[in-house]
């Protein structure tokens, strides 16, 4: 799959989620064999201001093809941010255009552009024109389902220099409730000639092959589905991967804690737990227990104790 210039060696994506793909989630994941691996969303003005915790964001593996996803609604903004020397490891800029989050969309970014195809063409213009990088956009099917607009969106993104596409099959309205409209994201896809990324509800590896192979897509960006899960793309890649759960749980907390404390790593990698002991079939009661263990020591104790029962 060829997004501009770059080359990807396969259509499988690791989607971007806030509190999800930092660094070191995004690196078992391309050791799993995903094509692409894609940053949490990044304010491209907490850049601008040298902000700590924004520039946090940025930490990567530089063996891996990696994007980086801003979020903006001033053309201006977007335009000195992607010339940043900060950004010159990553192989793509994406632009987030399609966050649904009341604090993003009460400030007229993410979703709130698909309200105003005339800013949002702006602002890809604005970051085609300032770097050599391939430009993405991900966006939704439109703001609720009596203003689904992504075949025009998807037009003006392809017309204002974007490279390729990502569309989630909600519209804002829905969140991340209901089901992904697939067949909305096959007519995109049918109405631009860049490469396009469907979005939404896959959660298996088969889900992923089905969608490929059913809507005609050029890829597709994996987001819960991948979540305490990186095998998913050894499943789809046949890439050789650690198949032992707890072992590939104890690297990931010691990758983690190569760059910060236990006391940040314990609590942040809560969630992402979760998802690995319910994918290991672990109790609910046992997963409940161990998600308010404070002490890394006594958590890799308990854990595992989990995983020889």
């Amino acid at each position: 799959m060829n997004i501009g210039s770059e080359k990807l060696k396969n259509p499988f994506i690791l989607a971007p989620m806030a509190g999800y793909t930092d660094a070191t989630f995004r690196t078992l994941c391309f050791e799993a064999g995903a094509g692409l691996v894609v940053t949490e969303m990044v304010s491209a003005m907490g850049l601008l201001n040298k902000s700590e915790n924004t520039f946090l964001l940025l930490q990567k593996n530089d063996n891996e093809k990696t994007a980086v996803q801003l979020f903006s609604n001033e053309p201006d903004v977007i335009a000195d941010c992607v010339q940043l020397p900060e950004l010159m490891g990553f192989c793509l800029i994406d632009i987030n255009m399609g966050c649904p989050v009341p604090k993003i969309v009460n400030n007229g970014m993410g979703s709130a552009l698909s309200l105003d195809l005339k800013l949002a063409s702006k602002v890809i213009e604005s970051a085609v024109l300032h770097t050599k990088k391939p430009i993405t956009v991900k966006f939704r099917l439109g703001w609720d389902k009596n203003n689904i607009n992504a075949v025009e969106f998807a037009k003006m993104c392809q017309d204002s220099g974007a490279s390729a596409i990502c569309v989630h099959g909600r519209t804002r309205e829905q969140m991340y409730a209901g089901n992904a409209d697939w067949s909305k994201i096959f007519e995109v896809k049918k109405s631009v000639s860049i490469p396009v990324i469907g979005n939404g509800d896959i959660f298996t590896a088969n889900e992923a092959r089905e969608k490929l192979e059913k809507y005609g897509v050029d890829g597709v960006a994996i987001a819960r589905g991948a979540i305490g899960n990186p095998w998913i793309f050894a499943e789809l890649t046949q890439t050789p991967f650690e198949q032992n759960r707890l072992k590939v749980i104890t690297r990931h907390y010691e990758m983690m804690l190569k760059s910060f404390p236990a006391s940040f790593v314990v609590p942040f990698m809560r969630k992402q737990l979760v998802y690995y002991l319910k994918r290991a079939n672990i109790g609910r009661s046992v997963r409940a227990e161990l998600s308010v263990i404070n002490d890394y020591s006594v958590l890799m104790d308990k854990l595992q104790q989990a995983f020889a029962k």
